[in-house]
Order: structure tokens, then C-alpha cells, then sequence
């Protein structure tokens, strides 16, 4: 015999299910709130409100020495100033001489992700070797290629001799090398991190799609631009915006190897506003300084996230 519930019943019960569906909801809104607040916390502290009192402090002729009672506002004379900065514009043009790493790094670890990827014998090994300059500390590297670069008993110029070269660069002290000596150690430190990265996502490929090839006689060369570089392209897409944004961070090796010289031939942005602001004591110059940098980095992002449309194939 068919029991028939009552409407009211039917009524009831939906409104108590209803009801719970809710409550658990809140628990697991309350539950996620709760995961992401140690990171939403910290990032708001040590990174938002820090760039929101840089904004304001950017209108501003204030020191960090002086005390709230030296701060007065002075309109945009601080972006003005930028404006006719030549030391400004020299580290600007430096910044972005050193945008040219981030391809070059990026080639080089994508030929020898391809080349141990194929590799039989001593992966791990190669990776290990490749992968100890980005973790070790950045003051060593500097010190260690101070010593490589030096003029007169360095190992480099000291080849260069052997060879041949009666006049090798004086790396580091020449105005007209120094900036490529930098960009050279950052290629190399950076090497093992693309790399690896690489050979992640080129384990992620299927086989089968170069078996298929094969099967169609494409050739190895056609495969790698067919199959291997559109299936890299987000793994392309990720170490091109992580790479430039940190050539734009570079400050450790320069404050090491050349202090931003010789003849400013190396400072860059963030050098420069280091030397403004704990040296010359303008915080609110270098405050401008570093909002400058930001609206840079972003609309260099931007522009990366647009026309990723064309060329990124997810």
C-alpha cells in the first residue's frame, strides 16, 4: 500500500534540508576564510598596506628619520623630479637592457631540458648540477665571479690570453662591459630553474603524439615546433612573467659585484632607489620611485596576459 506524504509534511522536511544546506554552507565558507587568512593577513601587511603608505608617502618631501613631524606634502614634484632624473632614466634603460636575459636563459634551459630529457643516464645528476647556482646564495656567486672577472689574474682573461686575445675586457671596471658581465651571471643562475621547469612540463606530453608523428614521417626538428614548443607554451608563458618581473628586482648581485658601477653603467631601479632612500635619506623620492616601478611591472604583465591570447595554447 502507497503511503502519500501530506503537502505540510513534504513542506517541512524541505525547509529543514533546505536549512541545513545552508548552515553547512556558512561552516564551509567559515572553514575556507580560515585557511587562506594566515596568507590573506601576511599579504596585507608586508605587501598592500606597505604599497598604499608608499603611494602616499610619494607626495611627500618626508624621511624616515625626521618623524612624522617632517611630513609635508608636495604635490607631484617627486614624479616631476623623475621625469628629469638622469640617473633615473640611465637605471630605467639598464632594467630594461636586462629584459634580454629572460629569453636567452630561457632558450638555453629549453635546449638542455630537451637534451636530458632524452638523456638515458645521469638525469638526476645533470639536473642537480644545473639546479645549485639558483639555490645557492647570491653574495657567494657575486664573490666567486668577482674573482673570475678579474682583470689581471682572472681565470676568464687568462684563457683569453692563452688563446690569443692580447687586450681582454676588463669586465666589471669597463663602463662598456660591465652591464653584459651582470647579465651573463644572471643567465647562469637562472639556467637550472627554467630548466627544470622544462622538463616538467615536457614529461607532462604525451608519447603518443610523437609516435603519431612518426607514423607520419614528420621529422624530429618539425616535431619539437609542432608538438613540443605549443604544448610548452604555458610553461613558456609562466617563466617569461616570472622572469622579467625578477630582472627588474635584481639588487643583490649589483650591490656585490659593482655597487652600481662603474660610472652608473649598472645601477637599475631598484639600486638607485636603495641608494635614495637610505643613503641620500629621500624617502619620499624613492617612495615615487617605487610606485613607478609598479605601474611598470603591471603594464608589462599586462601587456604579457594580452597577447598570451595569441600564442599560448592551453
Amino acid at each position: 500500500m502507497e503511503v502519500i506524504p501530506k503537502k505540510g509534511a513534504v513542506k517541512r522536511f524541505g525547509n529543514v534540508g533546505t536549512r541545513r544546506m545552508r548552515k553547512q554552507s556558512s561552516y564551509d565558507n567559515i572553514a575556507g576564510y580560515l585557511f587562506i587568512s594566515p596568507m590573506l593577513i601576511l599579504t596585507t601587511t608586508l605587501v598592500i598596506i606597505p604599497i598604499l603608505l608608499s603611494g602616499v608617502i610619494s607626495f611627500s618631501d618626508w624621511n624616515f628619520v625626521s618623524g612624522i613631524e617632517g611630513f609635508h606634502f608636495v604635490g607631484i614634484d617627486n614624479y616631476t623630479r623623475l621625469m628629469q632624473d638622469e640617473s633615473f632614466h640611465r637605471s630605467l634603460i639598464n632594467n630594461l637592457i636586462m629584459i634580454a636575459v629572460v629569453p636567452v636563459a630561457m632558450f638555453l634551459a629549453l635546449v638542455l631540458a630537451a637534451l636530458i630529457n632524452k638523456a638515458t643516464y645521469f638525469k638526476t645528476f645533470f639536473k642537480v648540477i644545473y639546479f645549485m647556482p639558483f639555490i645557492s646564495s647570491f653574495v657567494a656567486i657575486a664573490l666567486l665571479w668577482r674573482v673570475l672577472y678579474h682583470p689581471n689574474n682572472g681565470p676568464i682573461n687568462g684563457f683569453l690570453r692563452s688563446v690569443g686575445v692580447e687586450n681582454p675586457p676588463l669586465w666589471l671596471a669597463d663602463p662598456k662591459f660591465a652591464l653584459i658581465s651582470v647579465m651573463i651571471i644572471m643567465v647562469w643562475t637562472s639556467l637550472g630553474f627554467n630548466m627544470v621547469i622544462y622538463l616538467a612540463g615536457l614529461q607532462n606530453i604525451s608519447r603518443d603524439l610523437y609516435e603519431a608523428a612518426d607514423v607520419d614521417g614528420a621529422s624530429p626538428l618539425r616535431q619539437f615546433f609542432r608538438i613540443t614548443l605549443p604544448l610548452l607554451s604555458p610553461t613558456s608563458f609562466f617563466l617569461l612573467i616570472t622572469g622579467i618581473v625578477g630582472s627588474f628586482k635584481v639588487f643583490d648581485l649589483i650591490m656585490v659585484l659593482t655597487n652600481g658601477g662603474p660610472a652608473g653603467s649598472t645601477s637599475v631601479i631598484v639600486f638607485y632607489l636603495y641608494e635614495v632612500a637610505f643613503i641620500n635619506l629621500e624617502s619620499g623620492y624613492a617612495s615615487a620611485m617605487g610606485i613607478i616601478l609598479l605601474i611598470l611591472i603591471l603594464l608589462v604583465t599586462l601587456i604579457q596576459w594580452v597577447g598570451q591570447k595569441k600564442w599560448v595554447n592551453y
